[in-house]
């Protein structure tokens, strides 16, 4: 069996000053706007990063969970981390066996959704999903999240290539790392750094302590760069630059790596 990360979702009290500035800084463009998401009063857009789709989420309405989670982080941040598998069915008996409670699931002739509850994971919200159809398992293949086959036209690779790293900040890294480890059926590993962290197919889940006051949740992204200069030139014009290191974007820490 096989896990790759394949989706982050952001979340932002404005969809459109967020779009604006992942567009001028990353050089990334829009590929999919769900109008499905506006049953939970909400709207969005998705937007690739190699073949990792990122993904922002705005309420448009009072009383939203999406809304509620802005209040409880303290503002724009890290939503999801959805990964893609190669067999649903299996992991779904491991949740379940976990008494991992889930907060959606749906199965259509295209895509099997598997999103877990954050209380029984722990870091943040995490979801595991399966594509169907032919080209389904292709590192590029279709997401139907993303609109199915088409996202690929949009993906702009001048800047930023990939998403190499999600990094949850937790009130205790270590049995987050270990929760997630048992729900996914991986090893939980260290970093460089020492942190805690889950190497999956094409990426690494890393879990760090708390360092920004905020509760605990989707914190930082490592992003594979192609052209650093051009995204520190453009943070800079656009107020997003931290050091020649990092951007900050959507309440988010995103490494250039």
């Amino acid at each position: 069996m096989w896990l790759r990360l394949r989706q982050i979702a952001l979340v932002a009290n404005k969809l459109e000053p967020v779009l604006d500035d992942l567009r001028e800084v990353l050089g990334i463009e829009v590929c999919f706007r769900d109008p499905g998401v506006g049953r939970y009063g909400l709207e969005n857009a998705l937007l690739p990063i190699g073949n990792t789709l990122l993904e922002v989420v705005a309420p448009i309405e009072e009383n939203t969970a999406g809304g509620r989670y802005l209040e409880r982080r303290g503002g724009d941040g890290g939503y999801m981390v959805i990964t893609q598998c190669d067999d649903n069915r299996p992991r779904r008996k491991r949740v379940d066996d976990l008494g991992v409670r889930l907060v959606s699931k749906f199965e259509t002739h295209e895509f099997r959704n598997m999103q877990l509850h954050p209380k029984d994971t722990g870091g943040s919200f995490f979801e595991i999903d399966e594509q169907l159809g032919p080209g389904a398992h292709d590192p590029d293949g279709p997401w139907d999240p993303a609109g199915g086959a088409g996202w690929k036209a949009a993906q702009r690779l001048d800047r930023v290539t990939g998403v190499a790293a999600a990094e949850m900040q937790c009130d205790d890294p270590a049995k987050t790392a270990a929760r997630w480890a048992e729900i996914a059926e991986l090893p939980v590993g260290r970093d460089a750094a020492g942190n805690a962290a889950i190497k999956l197919d094409n990426a690494t889940l890393r879990f760090v302590p708390i360092t920004d006051g905020r509760p605990e949740g989707l914190g930082t992204l490592d992003l594979s760069v192609a052209n650093r200069s051009a995204v520190i030139e453009a943070a800079k014009r656009r107020g997003c630059y931290r050091r020649d290191s990092q951007v900050y974007l959507c309440g988010m820490r995103m490494n250039l790596v």
